[in-house]
This record gives structure tokens, sequence and C-alpha cells, in this order.
């Protein structure tokens, strides 16, 4: 079995690992480079491989970096299968297409071809196959896949690679852990442990640090819209479509039925939150026993007085001819792109009120400069002054931290057979560190992999 690595390594976008054995190639990941000024640049590199060759793509969640270049796989000539949870290929579907337009644009002002169209979108998912949690899909040549929850967002899978070796019949097995979720989480069950394993590509996000409280996340949350509220000011949250808003939603509901906030509009204003958030409401069975027992309790867990959903550019220009105070929750969620911008530019200037991040700013996003504490950015090609209240809740990150990532990895020592770790998606700062204290603890073989580094597996 040869491994290597194409993307998502000493970076945290871009995940992209090849698994050859026994004449099948698989890929697990196939996700957008994000952030970065190289990041186009990246993405509409050849890829290291022929795409006509891969037989199967593994997807372990929706997010972009993650899936974010299966279109162009299909384009560039993927006819193989794709397997993934069903709530990751209805939630990637959608947020693939709402992308469409952004790259046609930044295509059209660069000149040159879009990294792909419409219908490789929607061909490459015709390709596609729902796995449930614990089902063993048989790859052929003596090579078995299966999903295991990650807990990091609706459908987040563990992926479960096992082979025969050649030489001793003995069975091998590696673990991918895609994005380890941050438990315990508002929504999500806690994430899978390995059984044992041979070798582990484990994520390193937080691998340099430890998450605060994650009980005072909510409390933090309504001390920042009250304190605003008081201000007479106005709270933008960047959030990303998928998980971040739902959670969100979800706790602003438990705040509002318990009356602990002031009663005050609050905007979703992102339609592609709005329509993924259609998609949770689809697979209830995914979350947690508490908010299934709020659902059956007759909780409508995404909705409560108050909140308003703005689907037209018009209505979301709308939103700032209100004076009042008021919460705007829009994307995206690295303020990369989308409305979110518009309303930065409002906001950012206003002493009185707050930019609140609750998720993960990667090195060179807007959002980084603006945590990193810098007084002026450029937003829609303007120089904006940030003179706001600026504020981050670790509390919501979707992402293990480093206690957490160095029990996930000690579970697959349990038999005694790890021989390597492999730690991917992650800053160079934050691997390393993470590396470290892995072999500090387990005493294994850990790699930090470069791009296109390859390695052999017993």
């Amino acid at each position: 079995m040869k491994l290597s690595f194409y993307g998502g390594v000493q970076q945290v976008t871009g995940s992209n690992f090849l698994l050859e054995y026994n004449g099948l190639k698989i890929l697990v990941d196939c996700g957008l480079f994000q952030g970065s000024k190289f990041a186009e640049t990246l993405n509409y590199q050849d890829f290291p491989y022929d795409p006509k060759e891969i037989n199967f793509v593994l997807i372990t969640h929706s997010h972009a970096d993650h899936s974010g270049r299966l279109p162009k796989l299909y384009k560039n000539g993927f006819r193989g299968k794709v397997f993934a949870t069903k709530p990751t290929i209805d939630l990637s579907a959608i947020a693939l297409d709402d992308n469409l337009d952004l790259i046609k644009d930044e295509a059209r002002k660069d000149g040159h071809e879009p990294l792909f169209k419409s219908g490789d979108l929607h061909q490459v998912f015709l390709l596609a196959q729902g796995a449930e949690y614990g089902e063993e899909l048989d790859l052929g040549n003596g090579i078995q896949a299966i999903f295991h929850d990650a807990g990091h967002i609706l459908g987040s899978a563990i992926i479960e690679v096992n082979w025969k070796n050649n030489e001793n019949d003995q069975q091998k097995s590696i673990y991918f852990s895609g994005d380890l979720g941050n438990y315990p989480a508002p929504l999500l069950k806690h994430y899978d442990m390995p059984n044992g394993a041979d070798y582990v590509v484990v994520e390193s996000t937080y691998g340099d640090r430890v998450h605060e409280n994650k009980a005072n996340r909510k409390e933090i949350l309504r001390q920042a819209i009250q304190e605003t509220v008081k201000r007479g000011g106005t709270v933008i949250i960047p959030t990303f479509a998928i998980e971040r808003t739902q959670e969100l939603i979800y706790e602003l509901n438990e705040l509002i039925e318990h009356e602990h906030l002031p009663k005050i509009p609050i905007f979703l204003d992102s339609p592609l939150a709005i329509k993924l958030t259609k998609v949770y409401k689809n697979y209830d069975r995914y979350f947690n026993k508490k908010v299934i027992h709020d659902i059956r309790a007759g909780d409508d867990i995404f909705n409560f007085p108050g909140l308003r959903l703005t689907y037209s550019s018009n209505e979301s220009r709308a939103i700032n001819n209100i004076k009042e105070p008021k919460v705007i929750i829009a994307g995206s969620g690295m303020s990369l792109g989308g409305r979110i911008l518009f309303h930065e530019r409002k906001y950012l200037p206003d002493p009185n009120s707050t930019i609140l991040f609750v998720g993960y700013q990667v090195e060179g996003s807007p959002g980084r400069q603006i945590l990193d504490g810098k007084k002026e950015i450029r937003i829609l090609g303007q120089k904006v002054s940030v003179n706001c209240h600026v504020k981050l809740i670790e509390g919501y990150s979707a992402h293990a931290d480093q206690e957490m990532l160095l029990d996930w990895a000690g579970k697959a020592q349990q038999d005694g057979n790890l021989k390597k770790v492999f730690v991917t998606h992650g800053e160079y700062h934050s691997s390393s560190v993470l590396s470290q204290k892995i072999k500090d603890k387990l005493n294994v073989e850990v790699i930090v992999p470069g791009m296109g580094d390859g390695f052999l597996l017993d």
C-alpha cells in the first residue's frame, strides 16, 4: 500500500490523499485550497495523478476544503465511484452549486476557463453513493472502507481503510480522521474512536492549543449581544453556512426561549445557509440525544421569534437601513466573500458595534487579519477602519483541540500495532507541536508530510 499527500499538509485546506494498492487508486478527499494568495493557482494546477485512473473517492465531509475539487476531478476525466454519507452528498451538492457564480466571475476576471461548470458538478454527484456509519464497503482487490462518525459537521466521517498484506496475508488498517469534532457539540454526537490501527492520518487544526471551557460558550454569546445592544450597536457574525450557522441558531433559540436576550431582530442573511438548514431537518437521526429530545417535545429548533431570513440582495441591503440594535449572521465564515463583506464595510468602523468570530480563521484571510489586530483592512476594494469591538468564541470551534487529538490518536495504539502517525490539516506550527506531543505520549514514529510526499505502508 502506498500513501501520497497532495494537499492538506502543512496548511489547513486542500485535503487530498491518494492510496494505491493491488491496482486500485483511491482518493480520500478532494478539497479546494482556500485563504492564501496562492490558493487559486493551486486549485487550477493539474492534479499530480491521472483522474481517469482513480477508481474511488472517499469524502470525509462536505466542507469545500475536503470536497470542493470533486467537479474538477470529473472535468479532468474521473469516472469512478464516490462514497460519502448521505448528508455529505446533499450538503456538498448544494454548497458547491452555490459557489458556481463566484467561480465563473473569477474565471472571467482572470481570463481563463472556470475551474468547473454546472455540468461537471451535476455529473460527479451522479457517481456518488451514500454510506452509513459502520457499513463495510467492499472496494475490491482486498480493500474495505468503513465510515465512522467524526462529530465535526452533519454527516462528517472518519474513514477506516483495511487491506490484507500481500506477503503474509495479515490484516492492516489506516484511519483518516477527517476533521474531528469539538465535543460536546450543540447538535452532534461524540466522534468515534479508532479500535486499534496500523497507521493514522490525523488533523491538527488546533494541534497547538486547548480550547476554552465550552460551557461558557453560550454565556459569552449572550454577553456579547447584550453589551452591544446596550451601546446601541450591531453584532455581525461571519459564519460558515454548514454546521456553525445551525449551531448558532439552535443556541440563540434557547436563549430567546428562556428570555436571556432582549427582543431584537436577528437576521440570517445567507440564502445558502437557509437551504442547508433545510437539509439538517431531514437528518435529525444524526443529532445528539438532547437535540432529538427537544425536537420530539415539539421545539422547532431552527426557528424562534425575531429570526428573519433574508433571501434576496434587496432584503440584505435593507438590513442596514434598520438603525436599532440587531444581530446579523452571514457568510463567508472567514470574510473571504459573501454578504458579510457589505455588513463589515458598514459596521467595522463603528465603535459601538461588535464583530464576533465563532470559527477558525485561516492565515491570510480578512477574518484572521481582524483577529490579529489590524486597524485597517481592504473590503470590496476599499480601505475600511476597524474600530468596532472584536471578539472570538473558541467554544464554537468544530475542531478537536490538542488534548482530544492526542486521546483519539492514542486509541489507535490500543492493540499495540500502531506504526506511524501522519499529522496533516494544520498550519506548520500547529502540526509540528502536535507531532511532538504524539511522539512523547505514544512513542511511535510521527511524520508531518510535505506536498507530494509518498510513503509505503507495510
